[in-house]
């Protein structure tokens, strides 16, 4: 084979056909000092979204001129890629000998063996622009250097050189044509290993591919002017190939008996029928060799396109994603002012009007279909009217599958197709066009002339409506493994990294909201194991009877974790002791004010503020001490100010002497040490055995007043436990600290209580801490919700709990089908290999659906599921999911793009 580059300048492409291409990355994502990172979309966006995405692509489209191609290619994931960004960003920690692996080792360990083998691929999209050069001299010197490259290896004679002068001047022309693409979507110019790269990835499909990682850091195959010319390093190692159309497969021809196979495709030899094989016509695939195997390819052309299609369906492109296997995309364009389009509309018009008068004469009269083309005509014609900057697309499209043998190839060829078929495109496969066009998809190359019967029409926003321009992506560019994207047909893993929202200006604060055994909690504990595990610290405020996690924090992160149980007063939480300053007097005086309802602002208030300053200041500050400074002031005061010191102090003796505020009022017990230090990676405090009122008692002062005193007690102790976390939490900016508070509704049903929560989500991004917080409705996650960055939507079959829950991730919540994926599509009960289901957002605004991935390891899967009567193992652990037959189509969002 021959390869189509003379020279590559930076992204300068020059092509043994005579032109020269300037070829750019569409989404490129951060820059290589990661300064810069684009806003991806995921797979489900908001209406609103999706118009401004169809107006940047029109934009785009409208902006390019003469003939651009573009290429949609899947570029191979190999499981080390997925490594190394789980690994990126993590100081390496010294650990002493006979301590065993390193927990995020295991980790990544664990996510290699489970991604191993499959495939995995990411798609990338590359804009191709023919460059004309408007000094005739330099056009005619690059034809006859393309000419003289066709003879010289013949004569063994040096190719022409490319003069300084025909470099500036493309690059001139390329700065031009990168300012008319400015205001559309995110490009950069394409690296010389990454233009190298688009030819090896068409030729290694089917076998092992470079990996475009490799390239995109790579800094050869580029060339550079030296000597007042252009000098590249040869490309013809590249063209190391064999292309066969329809070539002998062993495992579907008997290779053995046949005598003279390599004749079989060539005219005029002996005819296939004598030589025992199939017939040419059914094998219509290009068998690629090359010296790491023989791969195999097949090519198909989109013939035909409905003559109308709506908004909701016409992402043709996208639904590519939802194959099990990859498949690339190469639009050759050809693009035509609005006034030429016109032109040929009206001449088309004509004709049309002649044949009508032709039929005229005929008995069955005329046929439906002249006047359906007449009305799509006349629609085109006033289009093509509305505004001069429109134009036509005439585009001619190749869909390329691949395989390591023919059959499977073959067998993703009819499944594509049959894709294609249902949503009325029709996709085929010529026979004795494969290499022609595989050709096509190759930069640098000219349009062979056979396949301009493939053209299709559109105006520019019909075309941009296709999605060719829109890549889908879920999740965070690094972090923890977190599951699999459930609208990714192949195996696409999906990164969290909420560590690192605060360095890129960002919240680190996650919602989750879902039914009960939806997956909620299991999403937390692996967040929180993954937040320690990779060098920071997790407290948890563990509120179920089972202590759950306090179990998960044993075995997860054994040796690494405190427990501290709130009711059984073995330490102290007394704030006056914990805290010095204003902190400490500050949340005394919430803590007492919410446990004896009483306002700050009223006598009972002042008189209560008064005896935490005075306790604060003595020279052992503690609860204790307060309740003995009102005990005093109830003796030497007098008026309304001893009434008021005397009953709080009976109040408070009362709660005092209960077991379940010990914790709080008994000075011989130990002060806790919650200093998250290098000894202690995950504190667990469990505060099974407090209770609190029910929920409907915090709207009605007078009901609430009459709970039980062990309810009023547990109420005000787990406010002082979550305000002592987000102490804790803020204390030390370096390192990143999650606070996990599941079953959230517990905090924010208080107005103290939402309060801490509003202040947690406020601050934390500027302390390095984020809440986790977990609730069965958007609206229990409190009025700041809006500031979680990172979002999850699990199961909800209430449908006024769903719309809310998807309002909350930034969807549309009367989107029917959303409803009915969020009600019925997501974890369906009794659906064994279902759970874990989510809708995902992350900072960067991409939603997608993923399922969540318990990984291999022991000490985690264990101990992680709280479904009871089913004992959680590492037999149990995740496995890479596929979606059912039909599922991912019909879960799909019209809020795709």
């Amino acid at each position: 084979m021959k390869v189509p580059i003379r020279h590559i300048a930076g992204h300068l492409v020059w092509s043994t056909h005579g032109s020269v291409w300037a070829i750019y990355r569409l989404h490129p994502g951060p820059d290589p000092q990661g300064r810069r990172e684009e806003s991806v979309q995921g797979t489900y966006v908001p209406a609103a979204v999706r118009d401004e995405q169809l107006a940047k692509i029109t934009h785009l489209v409208r902006s390019l001129s003469g003939a651009p191609r573009l290429y949609g290619l899947c570029a191979q994931v190999d499981a080390g890629e997925i490594a190394l960004r789980m690994i990126e960003g993590i100081e390496p920690a010294e650990q002493a000998p006979g301590d065993g692996p390193h927990p995020w080792v295991e980790n990544v360990e664990a996510t290699l063996d489970l991604l191993d083998e499959q495939e995995m691929h990411r798609r990338t999209l590359w804009l191709a622009v023919p460059l004309q050069s408007e000094t005739r001299g330099i056009q005619v010197s690059a034809s006859l250097g393309a000419a003289w490259a066709e003879v010289a290896p013949m004569l063994g004679m040096h190719l022409t050189p490319v003069a300084r002068r025909e470099v500036s001047a493309y690059r001139e022309q390329a700065a031009r044509v990168e300012a008319a693409l400015a205001g559309g979507i995110a490009f950069r110019p394409a690296r010389p290993a990454e233009v190298v790269w688009m030819i090896q990835h068409a030729l290694h499909r089917g076998v092992g591919e470079p990996l475009l990682a490799q390239a995109e850091s790579s800094e050869m195959y580029g060339g550079q002017v030296r000597g007042g010319v252009l000098r590249s390093p040869s490309y013809a190692d590249l063209g190391q190939m064999r292309l066969q159309e329809g070539g002998i497969d062993p495992g579907l021809d008997e290779v053995d008996e046949l005598q003279g196979a390599g004749q079989i495709t060539r005219s005029g030899r002996t005819a296939w029928w004598r030589l025992k094989a199939g017939s040419p016509l059914g094998r219509r695939w290009l068998q690629v060799e090359s010296e790491t195997g023989m791969g195999y390819q097949a090519q198909l052309a989109l013939a035909e396109c409905p003559p109308a299609v709506s908004q909701d369906a016409a992402d043709l492109f996208a639904q590519l994603e939802l194959l099990d296997f990859p498949v690339d995309y190469a639009v050759d364009l050809a693009l035509v002012p609005a006034e030429k389009a016109r032109q040929q509309v009206r001449r088309k018009k004509n004709e049309l009007i002649d044949q009508a008068d032709q039929y005229d004469a005929r008995l069955t009269g005329m046929p439906a279909s002249l006047t359906e083309a007449a009305r799509d005509l006349g629609e085109l014609d006033a289009r093509l009217s509305r505004t001069s900057v429109e134009v036509e697309v005439q585009s001619v499209t190749v869909l390329t599958v691949w395989g390591p043998t023919a059959a499977v190839c073959d067998a993703r060829a009819r499944a594509l197709a049959a894709l294609l078929a249902s949503a009325d495109y029709r996709a085929v496969r010529p026979a004795g066009l494969q290499e022609a066009l595989f050709v096509l998809g190759l930069p640098g190359t000219a349009r062979p002339g056979v396949v301009r019967e493939f053209t299709q029409h559109q105006i520019s926003e019909d075309w941009a409506l296709s999605g060719a321009f829109t890549s889908a992506e879920v999740g965070d560019p690094t972090g923890m493994f977190l599951g699999i994207d459930l609208d990714c047909g192949t195996t696409r893993p999906v990164l969290i990294n909420v560590a690192d929202a605060p360095k890129v200006e960002a919240s680190a604060s996650m919602g989750i909201v879902g039914d009960l055994g939806a997956g909620k909690s299991v999403l937390q504990k692996l967040i929180a194991e993954a937040v320690w595990a990779r060098g920071g610290c997790a407290i948890c405020i563990d509120r179920t009877p089972v202590r759950e996690w306090a179990t998960f924090a044993r075995t997860a992160a054994k040796g690494r974790a405190q427990i501290i149980d709130a009711a059984r007063a073995q330490v102290s939480i007394d704030p006056l002791r914990l805290f010095g300053g204003p902190e400490g007097r500050h949340y005394a005086l919430s803590y007492l004010t919410l446990q004896l309802g009483i306002g700050p602002m009223s006598t009972h208030g002042e008189v209560l503020h008064h005896a935490v300053e005075q306790a604060a200041a003595c020279a052992q500050p503690s609860m204790h001490r307060v309740l003995e400074v009102l005990k005093e002031m109830a003796a030497r005061e007098a008026g309304k100010r001893q009434d008021a010191a005397a009953t709080l102090a009976g109040l408070l003796r009362v709660v005092a002497t209960h077991s379940l505020a010990r914790m709080v009022f008994d000075p011989s017990l130990a002060p806790v040490r919650l200093d998250a230090s290098s000894a202690c990676d995950m504190i667990v405090i469990t505060t099974a055995g407090l209770t609190l009122p029910p929920k409907a008692a915090f709207d009605k002062p007078e009901v609430l007043h009459q709970q039980p005193l062990e309810a009023l007690i547990g109420r005000a102790v787990l406010y002082l436990v979550a305000a002592l976390a987000r102490q804790t939490a803020f204390a030390d900016p370096e390192r990143f600290t999650a606070v996990v508070l599941d079953e959230l509704y517990w905090l924010t049903s208080s107005a103290e209580g939402t309060a801490l929560v509003h202040e947690i989500l406020h601050d934390g991004r500027k302390h390095g801490a984020g809440l986790l917080g977990a609730c069965h409705d958007a609206l229990e996650l409190g009025p700041d919700r809006g500031l979680m960055a990172y979002r999850a939507l699990a199961r909800t079959a209430d449908r006024e709990r769903a719309r809310r829950g998807l309002e909350f991730v930034g969807l549309d919540p009367e989107d029917g089908e959303l409803l009915r994926l969020v009600t019925t599509g997501l974890s369906p009960v009794g659906h064994r290999g279902r759970e874990g289901e989510f809708l995902l957002t992350c900072p960067r605004q991409n939603t997608g659906r993923i399922k969540v991935s318990i990984p291999r390891i022991a000490r985690i899967a264990t101990s992680i599921t709280t479904t009871p009567g089913r004992r959680t193992g590492p037999r149990a652990a995740a496995s890479v999911p596929k979606p059912l037959p039909g599922d991912a189509f019909e879960t799909r969002s019209r809020g795709r793009v």
